[in-house]
């Protein structure tokens, strides 16, 4: 089973969203099959077979979520964070500012899902293999 040690050393060479597909074959590869990031801390629950559950500790303080999704505004920004044109702090605050409340990566689809404070589907992407 994948600890949280792992899927920190793998996130560790994530620099821009550009790292994210390389990422998510590593943490596959690790067990992952399914995990949920929250914006409002930044913790982020992983799940494995056979129920194996593991979460990473809050990455900063608590910040407030918009309760206004700018569903367009959130693509446009997104897609230049996946180019590389943005850092993970600067995409968080984004996505907070956004609306989103957080996003699952469910790794057999190869899809990442964003949804607002509702629990409402903003945007899914596939995830582009590398």
């Amino acid at each position: 089973m994948f600890t949280i040690e792992q899927i920190k050393a793998a996130h560790s060479k994530v620099k821009s969203g550009a790292d994210f597909p390389s990422y998510i074959k590593e943490i596959k590869a690790l067990g992952v099959t399914y995990y949920e990031t929250y914006v409002f801390d930044g913790h982020t629950d992983y799940y494995g077979i056979n129920d194996h559950k593991t979460s990473s500790e809050a990455k900063y303080a608590v910040m407030a979520i918009s309760d206004t999704v700018k569903n367009e505004q959130f693509k446009l920004d997104l897609k230049a964070h996946q180019q590389g044109k943005t850092d993970y702090p600067t995409f968080i605050k984004m996505c907070a500012a956004f609306g989103i409340e957080k996003w699952n990566v469910c790794m057999d689809k190869r899809t990442c899902t964003y949804f607002g404070k509702a629990g409402n589907e903003i945007l899914v992407e596939e995830i582009p293999q590398n």
